[in-house]
């Protein structure tokens, strides 16, 4: 099996809808990421093909943040949501998607990249809780994880408010 990674186009947006319909336990994700594309709030979307079968084997997407530390903005990005099919799972794409992603936003100079998921699968990438605590907002706790993408450097001084895409508020779940 050869995945592809690339940036999606108009093209792949009904076949990213069909995955999240597909995949998600929660309906309302598809729904997000058409919100975060309306809103303007969608900094990145990448989508991974199955080279042979020209199949969508998996997506990421990042979005447009607000945070401070020290009274002042640092370029921040959420990520949120990764879908992977499940006849791909265990085949390493979500972390190619990842990877990928986090590449493409230190080359942009993002400074801060948060996600609300599971610490033993974005670990391996930098991301801790301990880099997220302190922003106020409404996601913190364990599950609130952060990396800073410029070689680990943070700026200085206290963390302030982190504030996610408007699309973000339509999500249910406990955070």
């Amino acid at each position: 099996m050869s995945i592809a990674i690339r940036p999606a186009t108009g093209g792949d947006v009904a076949a990213v809808d069909a995955l999240l319909r597909k995949i998600s336990s929660r309906s309302e994700e598809a729904a997000f990421v058409q919100r975060l594309c309306l809103d303007g709030d969608m900094v990145l979307m990448l989508v991974a093909d199955d080279e042979e079968s020209g199949a969508l084997a998996g997506a990421v997407v990042f979005s447009r943040m607000a945070a401070e530390i020290g009274g002042k903005s640092i370029a921040s990005i959420a990520l949120a949501p990764l879908a992977v099919t499940p006849e791909y799972r265990e085949a390493g794409v979500g972390e190619a998607l990842v990877q990928a992603g986090l590449e493409h936003l230190r080359a942009a100079g993002a400074m801060l990249c948060f996600v609300l998921g599971e610490p033993d699968f974005y670990g391996p990438f930098g991301f801790s809780a301990d880099w997220a605590r302190g922003f106020a907002t409404p996601y913190a706790g364990d599950y609130l994880l952060a990396l800073p993408l410029q070689d680990g450097a943070m700026p200085c001084g206290e963390r302030g408010p982190a504030t996610h895409a408007t699309a973000f508020a339509q999500l249910s779940g406990d955070w």
